[in-house]
C-alpha cells in the first residue's frame, strides 16, 4: 500500500511539475523576429527597408523584436562607405538592428573593380546573403522584402 502512495504522489508531482512549466511557457512572451532582404540599389527601396526595422522597433519595443538586414547583390552599397545612409545604417547598427553584408558580393565587386567595398562600423559579413535569410527563416525569423 506504502508503494501505491508514493508512486502516486510521485505522478502527482511530476504532473505538478510538467503542466506548471508549461503553463509558464505559455504565459511567456517571445520576441519577434525579422530578416529584412536588400537587394536593389533603388535608394528608395532602401530608405522603406531601414524604416521597415525602425517602425517595428517602435511597435514592439527594442527587447521583444530581433531585426537583421541582409544585403546582398546590388543591395550592398547601403552597408558600404559609399552609401547615402550611411548615417542612418550606422546609428540604427547601435540600436539593436543587425546588419549582414554578402561576401559573395563583395568578392565579386572586388573582381569588376580591383577593390573590396568597405564596409560601415557596425556592419557584419555573411558567406553568402541569400544563405543567411535562410539560416533566419529556419530559425523562425518572418522574412519581409520591400
Amino acid at each position: 500500500m506504502s508503494k501505491l502512495i508514493r508512486n502516486s504522489s510521485l505522478i502527482v508531482l511530476m504532473s505538478l511539475f510538467v503542466f506548471g512549466n508549461l503553463s509558464a511557457f505559455a504565459g511567456a512572451k517571445l520576441p519577434h523576429k525579422v530578416v529584412i532582404q536588400v537587394s536593389t540599389d533603388d535608394p528608395r527601396t532602401q530608405k522603406i527597408a531601414l524604416n521597415n526595422a525602425v517602425n517595428l522597433q517602435k511597435l514592439y519595443g527594442i527587447d521583444n523584436i530581433k531585426i537583421e538586414i541582409v544585403a546582398y547583390g546590388p543591395g550592398l552599397g547601403l552597408l558600404t562607405t559609399k552609401s547615402k545612409q550611411a548615417d542612418r545604417v550606422k546609428s540604427l547598427a547601435v540600436q539593436e538592428i543587425t546588419f549582414s553584408a554578402c561576401h559573395n558580393t563583395m568578392k565579386g565587386v572586388k573582381r569588376k573593380t580591383g577593390k573590396m567595398p568597405v564596409l560601415l562600423e557596425g556592419v557584419g559579413m555573411v558567406t553568402a546573403g541569400v544563405a543567411r535569410i535562410i539560416e533566419l527563416q529556419e530559425q523562425g525569423y518572418a522574412y519581409v522584402r520591400p
